[in-house]
């Protein structure tokens, strides 16, 4: 597969969770536009987010009830505020968050769609825009999935009864007839959504910045998709029960692997019709984004399975996955591999027959071994860069953390690698160290740079989005404030692209 013509640029990694906001959470308003200017100040031309979907278990955006829906946490009231669908006494008087760097999780499940509710009791239901997005149906499944959610206290679908568990019967279309406000509700979310992402998005697009998407592997056991299709997509029998659950062997975040919970694809069936529904779901991701990074890609090569009923992923098995079948047509598609983990040839030859850039990760580069394909003097072009991922932890902790004679030896590396890219040395403080980094990455032959919005900031520890294998109110939940976007942050980064050439 022939590769993209080498464009060299740089962006940041910020949640839209994390951004500034007065109602608890990051949303697509005020913020997000400010964000946006002062990535355009600094030069920065990609804004990578995390998967828009709604939170599941743990408060992930890995584990939502649904592929192709959008979070309703991201609305932003003073936008309807504008539209005449709220008043700022609906939610001005509401405690979001008693800590202001932290998400609250719980609140905005009990808040949020309360608020949202006073939007769609005001909204003009015979609005030809409303109109026509009903009649094209996208989000009906998911609407019909929240309505029954709220019905059965939020229960698995699992354990709800007939026939809304096999979403199917007349008794599921008499529900349906019923509850078609409640319904109406859900669609509402989605609408309003795509209504303000969308103009975010064309304003992105005016400053010279592209938002590069985030899309999981896998879904949840509990979603939208197990429930409609269960045995077309995944290998599930009628009553949603797994034989086998997703996740990744022993590796750099977990000694035991990191055992999911998802199910797993069903390859062989989805083969028969040429893996039409992930070929709509990428299709649909690019209605959203300029790029999209697909997490976990190494399990297009082979994935990881895990008997069920397993207590660590230790016990799992690599099977087969499609390939680079699947992608075969998505030349025009500015896809991200994330391919780190356990890489073989297997892993190798799908990134080559795919042609997309994958991921190094500064972090992953210092294990004593002088070939270690993640130090910056080994980056090709076609790849993406970063200090660390959103499963990392802040390149701040993960200096302090290291033991003193590790540290001796890291920096000997380090200035090694910024002698061969002729890229600045300087170690006297923490801040500086963190700083000689990201030049060093600006500095590599990388066609694309990303530094999460932590590093940049250089925050510590308690600035990490995830770590791995736990849930905890530490996971998700860092929030940004405004004086966190200095100007002088701006102009540096803004300087370096220019003598990088990014």
């Amino acid at each position: 597969m022939e590769k993209k013509k080498s464009l060299r640029r740089a962006g940041v990694l910020l949640p839209v969770s994390s951004l500034p906001s007065d109602c608890g959470i990051g949303t697509l308003g005020a913020g997000a536009y400010a964000f946006i200017d002062w990535l355009s100040s600094a030069n920065m031309k990609i804004w990578q987010v995390l998967p828009l979907l709604p939170t599941g278990y743990g408060d992930s955006p890995y584990q939502s009830c649904a592929s192709n829906a959008l979070n309703p946490y991201f609305i932003d009231f003073a936008l309807l505020e504008k539209d005449g669908l709220l008043e700022r006494a609906d939610w001005e008087d509401i405690e979001w968050c008693e800590d202001i760097r932290r998400v609250d999780y719980g609140k905005q499940f009990a808040c949020k769609t309360h608020v949202l509710k006073k939007a769609y009791a005001r909204f003009d239901k015979t609005n030809e825009n409303w109109l026509a997005f009903l009649k094209e149906g996208k989000y009906n499944d998911y609407a019909l999935f929240m309505t029954l959610k709220t019905k059965f206290s939020y229960a698995p679908w699992t354990d709800w009864p007939e026939p809304y568990k096999n979403c199917e019967g007349k008794g599921l279309e008499e529900y349906i007839e019923e509850n078609a406000e409640e319904i109406g509700f859900w669609l509402f979310t989605q609408y309003i959504f795509l209504k303000q992402w969308n103009a975010l998005r064309a304003y992105a697009k005016e400053r010279g910045v592209s938002i590069m998407g985030d899309m999981p592997i896998y879904v949840s056991a509990d979603s939208v998709e197990t429930w409609k299709y269960r045995r077309q997509l995944f290998a599930l029998d009628k009553e949603g029960n797994l034989s086998m659950r997703a996740g990744v062997p022993p590796d750099a975040f977990s000694e035991d692997g990191q055992l999911w919970g998802n199910p797993v694809y069903d390859w062989a069936k989805m083969k028969k019709d040429k893996y039409a529904w992930w070929k709509e779901r990428i299709q649909y991701a690019f209605s959203l984004f300029d790029m999209v990074r697909i997490d976990h890609f190494r399990a297009f090569d082979r994935f990881y399975a895990i008997p069920d009923g397993a207590e660590t992923a230790k016990e799992g098995e690599w099977l087969d996955g499609p390939k680079a079948e699947l992608f075969k047509g998505m030349k025009k598609y500015s896809i991200v591999a994330e391919d780190l983990g356990t890489i073989d040839d297997g892993v190798r030859k799908l990134m080559e027959d795919t042609g997309f850039p994958g991921m190094k990760v500064f972090e992953f580069a210092f294990d004593g071994n002088p070939e270690n394909e993640y130090l910056p003097i080994y980056y090709e072009k076609n790849c993406v860069a970063y200090t660390g991922t959103h499963d990392n932890d802040t390149l701040r902790s993960f200096l302090e953390e290291m033991p003193k004679m590790e540290r001796k030896e890291f920096e000997k590396e380090l200035e090694k690698q910024c002698l061969a890219l002729d890229s600045p040395y300087v170690v006297e403080t923490i801040e500086d160290e963190c700083k000689s980094i990201m030049e060093l990455l600006l500095a590599s032959n990388a066609d694309t740079v990303i530094f999460p919005m932590h590093d940049i900031a250089v925050f510590g520890e308690e600035a990490r989005l995830n770590a791995p294998s736990t849930v905890s109110a530490q996971n998700w939940t860092f929030r940004f404030v405004e004086r966190d976007f200095g100007q002088k942050k701006a102009a540096w980064l803004q300087s370096l692209t220019q003598l990088y050439k990014r």
